[in-house]
């Protein structure tokens, strides 16, 4: 479905095999914005490997391309599940839109979408972290979205196993 606001004609699709190019474009854009460009360890063969391989397959995309074709954002994420809820879930893992297409209800419009597939699967809940500095993303989670913040909840991470 082609979207339209200010001028900007944009369409969110689930992504394909041949969008791997500009969904690692996007990923790369995102760890700069995010100041982590040196966490970028993966290859596109690798990203290609885990969204489309029938074998190997652990998460989907959302792909945001302008009416010229122009790759300006992503949604990636993966299904979990809530042991409470006994239904599956979705977790974001990173949602972004290029710094000069912001501000046009992309974000928001990837959000629906991804709450489509999330009914599309029955899911229980959608859920995400955001650094804490990222003060725009958090304002927009909570003010445009009605998110809430788990802070109850410390989040660990294994690395070396």
């Amino acid at each position: 479905m082609t979207e339209t606001k200010a001028g900007l004609e944009y369409e969110i699709t689930i992504a394909k095999k041949e969008d791997v190019k500009d969904l690692f474009s996007l990923i790369k854009d995102l760890a700069e914005y995010e100041k982590l460009s040196h966490e970028v360890t993966g290859t596109e063969a690798e990203l290609e490997k885990y969204l489309f391989d029938p074998e190997h397959r652990v998460a989907e995309a959302l792909i945001v391309k302008s009416s010229s074709g122009q790759a300006i954002g992503l949604a990636l994420y993966f299904y979990n599940f809530s042991t409470f809820l006994t239904k599956p879930g979705i977790y974001l893992e990173d949602l972004y839109v290029k710094p000069e297409f912001r501000n046009y209800g992309i974000g928001k419009k990837l959000f629906e979408r991804l709450k489509e597939r999330a009914n599309e699967k029955n899911c229980g809940r959608i859920e995400w972290a955001v650094l804490d500095w990222n003060t725009p993303s958090i304002e927009f989670y909570k003010n445009s979205m009605g998110a809430k913040a788990m802070d109850e909840w410390t989040t660990y991470r294994l690395e070396k196993f």
